[in-house]
Order: structure tokens, then C-alpha cells, then sequence
């Protein structure tokens, strides 16, 4: 299609009003690209002819083309519906479909003509036919006198019978006509409702997509606030503390938590006075609201969920062995899955090594667990 089109340079109307306006654009910029490549043939031919011609040839005047430049000093172009005495694309369109449908109906009325002529012919082909026959043998049973008047009776019938095929015609043509003009409407009417539900859902389909963007936005700057919010938290915090504790031996490691190996007996934890374990956490006060439209419980930010809430803040190392030993441990946690003895990815309690006074020291538990403990 698009080699036949640009071969001729023509388009037809109704593939065009098919085609969208970046597909027009799109077809416009090839043809006017065929245009100037045929036009640099030429003047690649007619070059040559004249280097090959005789001299009195090559000492005419030469033909030649100059461009149109526009205000930014390019060549100017035309685009179709944007000139001042231009119609709309809308219009354009418009007109298109009434074209379209008019065409449609009226060879739908032509071919309910055709059938309608036919059948009003033959109707009264049929009449003439009998009534010739009877008035044949009609007029062998009267007297020679009586021939003259049944030839005026004969021409009286005829004209009674044109007179009818005549309104029957006109009656038939006024049928058809009407027919036609309902057609046109109703399929200007189709035609109208396709192009708005076209341009509805397409208007729909950029609204959800800009409702999307704007709610990533939103989360997006909404993570980033809470994550500079946790950091500057987290520093005045280390900042206001100052001090540190030496690092853990790692031989105590799988017994600071109460952790027993399954070779080795096991270290008591020495009684000392109880204190409170970490505490369930409170669901989070934020909810982002799901959009019934956008939104589902898969696209639903992790930092939402309830089990990413952080605990509170332990109030020291034993706190945390507590917690483990009294949450963690009878779920077996750090065991493993298939035996009793300690897992050898679990590392028990760390603690890391003596950093600068603008940062605080983290006791942080094994990745498996949620939640760490910083001091």
C-alpha cells in the first residue's frame, strides 16, 4: 500500500480519514521525502545531459527550482488543516462520514430501486399480456362492426394502465427516497457514535495512565521523606549517646541468645532481674488509601504492611536476649529446619566495632529476624 501510494502520490480519501493524525504525519513526511529524492534524480540526470550535450545546449538557460523559505528561514510546508482558510480535522472527518454514509445509502436505494422497477414491469407486463389475449379472442367472436370499438376500448385500457404503472412508479420512487434519507441518518449516527466512544476511551485510557504517574510520584516522595526523617533520627540519636561496649566474644555468641549446640551443654543464661521484652508493634497510623481503579494489594509499598512495622526500641542488650529467648526461640529460630542443632548461618548476638562519636553502635540481630537493636 504505502509503495503504490508513494509510486502515484496520491491517497485516497477514505484511507485517509481511516489514519490518525501521527499516522498523517508520518505519511505526509514520506511522500514529501519521495518528492525531494525524485526531484534530486532529476536534477542527477538533467546534470549529466547537459555535460554530454552540445556545447550551444549547455550555454542555455537552465531550468531550475527554488524553495519556498518560511520566517525560520526552512522550507516552507503546508500542513493540511492548519492554514488560515483550512477546515478542521474535526470537520473534515465530519463531512467524510456523511460522504460515506450518503454513498452507502444510495446504493442501497439504487439496488431497492432496481428490484422494485422490476417487479412494477413485470406486474403489469403480465396485465397487458392478458388483457391483449382476451381482447384477441374477443374479437374473433364480435362482428366486423363492433372492431373499431373494441380497438378504442383496447387504447382506453392501456392509458388506464400506463396512468397506474405511472403512480405506482412515482409512488415507488417516493418510497425508495425516503428509505434513502432514513439510511443516511441512521448510519451518520453509527458512524458519530464510533468516533465519540473512540475519543472516550482513549481520554479514559490517558487519564489512568497520568493518575498512575502522579500516584508513584507521590510514594516515591513520600519514601524519601521518611527515609531522611529515620536518618536524621537516627543520628541525633547516636549523637546524644557517645559511648560504646566492646564487642562480644564470638565463642559466646550462640549462648548470649540462649542458643543451645546439640554436642555441647548448654550455658545458662545467668537470672538476673526481668525485664520487658520487645512488644507486638502497633499497626502503622498511615494507610495509603488502595485506588479501586489503579491500585491493588500487589502494587500495595511494602512499608505498608504491618509486619514491616519496627518494634520499639530495646532498652538494652538483655532486653534482647529475653526477647529472643521468650518470642524467637520457641519457634525455633536459628535452628535447623530438619534437626536440633543450631544452624551455622545463625551468628548468635554482634556487635560491631568501636565507630566515631557522630555515629552510634548497632547491635544488630541475624537477617532472618525483623527488627535490630541500635545503642
Amino acid at each position: 500500500m504505502m509503495r503504490r501510494i508513494l509510486r502515484d502520490m496520491y491517497v485516497e480519501p477514505e484511507l485517509l480519514a481511516e489514519l490518525n493524525e501521527e499516522q498523517k504525519q508520518i505519511l505526509f513526511y514520506k511522500i514529501r521525502q519521495e518528492q525531494v529524492r525524485r526531484w534530486m534524480e532529476q536534477e542527477a540526470r538533467e546534470e549529466s545531459s547537459e555535460k554530454n550535450s552540445a556545447p550551444s545546449l549547455r550555454q542555455g538557460v537552465r531550468k531550475h527550482i527554488r524553495w519556498l523559505s518560511g520566517i525560520d528561514g526552512e522550507v516552507w510546508v503546508w500542513v493540511m488543516g492548519e492554514a488560515p482558510g483550512d477546515r478542521s480535522y474535526e470537520q473534515i472527518i465530519k463531512n467524510l462520514m456523511e460522504e460515506k454514509a450518503r454513498r452507502q445509502a444510495q446504493l442501497e436505494a439504487r439496488e431497492l430501486w432496481r428490484k422494485k422497477e422490476a417487479e412494477i414491469k413485470q406486474k403489469f407486463r403480465d396485465a397487458i399480456a392478458k388483457e391483449k389475449a382476451r381482447l384477441v379472442a374477443g374479437k374473433w367472436k364480435e362482428e366486423a362492426e363492433d372492431r373499431k370499438a373494441a380497438k378504442q376500448e383496447e387504447e382506453r385500457i392501456q392509458e388506464e394502465l400506463k396512468k397506474r404503472e405511472d403512480e405506482e412508479r412515482q409512488k415507488g420512487e417516493e418510497e425508495v427516497r425516503c428509505a434513502e434519507e432514513k439510511r443516511v441518518k441512521e448510519l451518520y449516527m453509527m458512524l458519530q457514535q464510533e468516533q465519540k466512544k473512540q475519543s472516550e476511551h482513549a481520554d479514559q485510557e490517558w487519564e489512568e495512565q497520568l493518575q498512575r504517574s502522579k500516584a508513584a510520584d507521590e510514594e516515591m516522595m513520600r519514601r524519601a521523606r521518611w527515609a531522611r526523617d529515620e536518618y536524621n533520627r537516627q543520628s541525633i540519636r547516636a549523637m546524644e549517646k557517645g559511648h560504646f561496649k566492646q564487642q562480644i566474644p564470638i565463642s559466646r555468641r550462640h549462648s548470649a541468645v540462649g542458643i543451645e549446640p546439640s554436642d555441647k551443654s548448654q550455658d545458662k543464661v545467668p537470672k538476673e532481674r526481668p525485664r520487658p521484652g520487645l512488644q507486638p508493634a502497633d499497626p502503622p497510623l498511615y494507610r495509603r488509601r488502595q485506588s479501586r481503579k489503579h491500585g491493588s494489594t500487589a502494587s500495595q509499598p511494602l512499608m505498608d504492611s504491618p509486619s514491616w512495622v519496627r518494634a520499639p526500641r530495646p532498652s538494652s542488650r538483655e532486653s534482647v536476649i529475653l526477647w529472643f529467648s521468650e518470642d524467637q526461640k520457641p519457634k525455633r529460630a536459628g535452628y535447623e529446619r530438619t534437626s536440633g542443632t543450631v544452624a551455622t548461618w545463625f551468628h548468635g548476638l554482634v556487635v560491631r566495632f568501636p565507630l566515631p562519636p557522630c555515629v552510634g553502635r548497632v547491635c544488630m540481630l541475624s537477617p532472618c529476624f525483623s527488627g535490630f537493636l541500635r545503642e
